[in-house]
Order: C-alpha cells, then sequence, then structure tokens
C-alpha cells in the first residue's frame, strides 16, 4: 500500500513529530510511506519538500497579512488564528499521483488551502485527516477554550476585534468542502473526537480515535540516581515540561496554586518534592512564586534521560488533545499526575496508573501529586501499559485497518 502523508514540517512541532513517527510505523509495517512537507527539517530519504522558496514564503506572509489586517494588528494572536486561504496545490504531485491513500495531518500556516484539499479529495482517493488539535472543528482557532461558538457557528470571536466576519467566513468555507468532499477524519483522542462531534461544523463527520505513536523501544523505565539537579534527601521528583511553560494552555498558574495548597495545608508532602521544569518561557518571573525547590532546565532535547531520573509526570494543561509529555513520561516509568480537561484520559487510568483530576480545582491537583508521592514505584507496568496503547506498530495496524476499510468502500 502507497501512503502519503502531508504534513507543514517534518520535525518542528508536535504535530510534525507524531506524522514522522506515523510515517515510520507504516513503513515498518510493511507500507510505501512517504512525507510531503513545507518545512523540511530531516535528512530522511521518504520526507520531499514543496513549492519554491519564493512561492511558500510569499503564500505564507499573504495568508499571516489577510489575519493580521483583521485581528486588530495583534501579533500576540498572529499566530492562534489560521484561515487556509494560501497553500500549495499538490494535486499533481507525482507522490500524490501514485497513491492509494493520502492522509493529512497539521497543514496550516500556507502548506494547504481549503481549496487545495477540495483538489486532493477530487482525486478519488481516501482522504484521511488526522486532527492534533480542534481547528478542524471551528473557524479560525486551534483550542476554542471556553468559546462556545463551535457548538452553533463560529462569530463573535474573541480572537478577533470585528467578532464575527473573518471566523463566520472560514467557518462557511470548511462546511462546503466537508459535505462537498469525501474525508475521514482521525482524532487522536476521545476527548478530541466527542469536542468535534459536539460541534456544529463536524456533528455529521465520519471520525475514528486513533492516538499518536511513539517509539516505545527508546524509552528505558529503568530509574537513574546519580542527582543531576542536587535533589535533597528525601525529595521525589515531580516533572513538568512544554514548548513554552507559561502558554495558557499549560496551566503553569494551576501548578503554582497546587505547590501553594501543599506547602501551606500539606507541609510534609511538600517537603517530599523536587520540581524539575524544562520548556522556554516568555515571562520567566513566573519561576518566582514556586514554593517548593525546582530546576528549570529551558530547552532539552534528551527528554529520557530527565524521565529516567524522575518519579512523577505532571501535566495541569487543560484541553490538550494527547499530551505528548505524559505518554514519554510514562513510558520511562513515570506516574502520571494530570488534570482530565483533554486527552490525558486515554493515557491514564486513574489511581491505577495515575491521577486524573475531576476538575480545574488546583487543590485537585496538588492531591493527585500527593497521592502520586506514594504510588511510583511500579516502573515496568508503566512502561508496558504505553506499550500496549501507543507502540508504533499498533498504531500502525489501526491506521491501516482503517485505509483498508475505506478503500475497499471506494
Amino acid at each position: 500500500m502507497r501512503v502519503v502523508i502531508i504534513n507543514r514540517s517534518d520535525a518542528l512541532g508536535g504535530a510534525a513529530i507524531a506524522s514522522m513517527r506515523l510515517c515510520h510505523a507504516l513503513s515498518n509495517a510493511g507500507a510505501d510511506a512517504r512525507m510531503l512537507v513545507m518545512d523540511r527539517r530531516t535528512g530522511d530519504d521518504n520526507v520531499q519538500a514543496v513549492g519554491g522558496a519564493v512561492s511558500n514564503r510569499y503564500h505564507f506572509l499573504a495568508e499571516r497579512l489577510g489575519i493580521f489586517l483583521r485581528n486588530g494588528k495583534k501579533r500576540d494572536t498572529l499566530f492562534s488564528i489560521d484561515t487556509a486561504t494560501h497553500g500549495v496545490d499538490l494535486s499533481r504531485h507525482p507522490w500524490v499521483v501514485e497513491s492509494d491513500v493520502i492522509v493529512l495531518g497539521w497543514v496550516n500556516q500556507a502548506m494547504l488551502s481549503l481549496d487545495g484539499v477540495a483538489r486532493l479529495a477530487a482525486l478519488g482517493k481516501p482522504l484521511v485527516w488526522v486532527m492534533h488539535d480542534m481547528w478542524n472543528s471551528t473557524g479560525v482557532c486551534h483550542h476554542a477554550k471556553e468559546c462556545q461558538g463551535l457548538y452553533t457557528q463560529c462569530g463573535q470571536c474573541p480572537l478577533l476585534p470585528d467578532g464575527s466576519s473573518l471566523a463566520r467566513r472560514t467557518w462557511l468555507r470548511k462546511q462546503e468542502l466537508y459535505k462537498s468532499c469525501d474525508i475521514h477524519f482521525v482524532a487522536v483522542s476521545t476527548w478530541l473526537k466527542r469536542m468535534c462531534q459536539a460541534s456544529n461544523l463536524m456533528h455529521s463527520s465520519d471520525i475514528s480515535v486513533i492516538p499518536n505513536a511513539i517509539d516505545v523501544t527508546q524509552f528505558n523505565p529503568g530509574f537513574l540516581d546519580d542527582n543531576p539537579w542536587s535533589v535533597e534527601q528525601g525529595r521525589q521528583v515531580v516533572v513538568m515540561g512544554a514548548a513554552r511553560l507559561d502558554d495558557p494552555i499549560k496551566g503553569f498558574d494551576r501548578l503554582t496554586a497546587a505547590m501553594h495548597w501543599l506547602a501551606k495545608n500539606r507541609p510534609d508532602a511538600a517537603k517530599r518534592i523536587h520540581l524539575v521544569l524544562y520548556g522556554a518561557l516568555r515571562d520567566s518571573s513566573v519561576l518566582n512564586d514556586i514554593p517548593v525547590p525546582y530546576t528549570h532546565l529551558g530547552y532539552v532535547t534528551d527528554i529520557q534521560n530527565i524521565y529516567r531520573h524522575a518519579h512523577i509526570v505532571l501535566s495541569s494543561s487543560t484541553r490538550e488533545t494527547l499530551p505528548t509529555t505524559l505518554v514519554e513520561g510514562m513510558a520511562c516509568g513515570c506516574t502520571a499526575v494530570t488534570t482530565g480537561e483533554g486527552g490525558q484520559a486515554d493515557i491514564v487510568s486513574h489511581l491505577k496508573n495515575g491521577f486524573v483530576t475531576s476538575s480545574l480545582d488546583p487543590e485537585e491537583l496538588a492531591k493527585g501529586i500527593e497521592w502520586a508521592l506514594d504510588n511510583n514505584r511500579y516502573r515496568q507496568a508503566q512502561h508496558r501499559w504505553i506499550a500496549d496503547k501507543f507502540d508504533m506498530a499498533t498504531v500502525a495496524r489501526e491506521h491501516l485497518s482503517l485505509y483498508n476499510r475505506l478503500l475497499t468502500n471506494k
């Protein structure tokens, strides 16, 4: 089976990493899997850059300019919105023409326009769209947060000063695309599927749930005790990481509030914690309010080494589709503590291999950390749990089964 995956990058961002892993997983399972990207960062022979440097730059800038002129000329929301007005026409690319199945990943920022998606659908091949966030179910945003617009028809968008026009026009263009084209959507978590089905835009769409894959063999659950961060005796390492730690969706303020609750109400538990943080910070002053010993590592590449020195992996995020940090941390043997507002419940089984809060109250998160301090002795079991659900071979089988079913129905 010949599969072509289309994603904006092969390495930059979570969706790029997930798409690259899917490409490798399908290849390992016997498929002829290739990947088309605008931003090529690896030297993989099965990845090809598309478009030209000048034309790609033009499409990118033209789309951003259209957004900039309608978002009140605000830079802070410039990349929170995507309109899919510009992109590369891939309908005649040889890898697309020769493929049996076309798989779309994260194709925003001028990789594909909605018209370009329609041209791919017109080829008559099974078209699968793997959703890594909520963009397919909204007008222009990737995370609806508390906005209720997706349940009706996007308008009065909180990211746009005029409230409605750009979001509504994009919503209507998506509606026309979904009505006129045969697209099978894949949500990477049960939560994302539920959110999409609840939206007015995708309530009748064909959606499967298949998680992102990881190469479980690259994650060793053996604990390392060489103490690189000078952790005091008797303290356990609690790790939280993100590309940008103080991105509002990561809930860093919730983490800080949970630590304050422990320091005030469970001081014995607080004295058992050393917090290790990795990822960029736009405002480093957020670290000043942490009431327990901590180490901030900044940007890191050797994530496995961090988790093998840790006991607990923490996610205080809201509405994340499938937090990779939890998957990788548990693959290295850590016990997970997480909010339940997103795809985390697909990863963690409450009070079995981790703690999933029933609300966003920082006290709930604090109690989860307290529970995990006494329940993180089962590193091999954590690794096996992740292997059974997220290993590349398992995920590849699920994708190939879907592709075969779609081919049969063509």
